[in-house]
């Protein structure tokens, strides 16, 4: 459930490419103000992008939680379609922290 103010991975990306060629052209021609300009966009962008990984990260950790517990009752009560619910969420959640993993720069 996202909503414009959620931070973003690919409008990180875009701030932080937009960012670095400001950047990159402002020391091309010399001009400070591009070149500032340039460098708190990229690290905005960067933040945004490290934002909405973490993001992305604690919602794995939440649905491998619950898919955990909801696979757990369902093999305790023998509730077949509850069990593989479970481990369909168990599943989607190591997915999702697998591709938020965080990265060191």
């Amino acid at each position: 459930m996202s909503n414009s103010q959620d931070p973003s991975k690919m409008s990180g990306q875009f701030h932080s490419m937009k960012g670095s060629v400001l950047e990159g052209a402002g020391n091309a021609t010399g001009n400070q103000s591009w070149s500032q300009s340039g460098k708190e966009e990229h690290a905005r962008g960067e933040a945004e992008y490290k934002a909405a990984q973490a993001q992305g990260y604690v919602e794995g950790v939440t649905d491998r939680a619950g898919g955990y517990k909801d696979s757990l009752v369902g093999a305790v009560t023998g509730d077949k379609s509850q069990q593989a619910a479970g481990n369909a969420r168990n599943e989607k959640g190591q997915a999702q922290q697998e591709v938020n993993k965080p990265t060191t720069n």
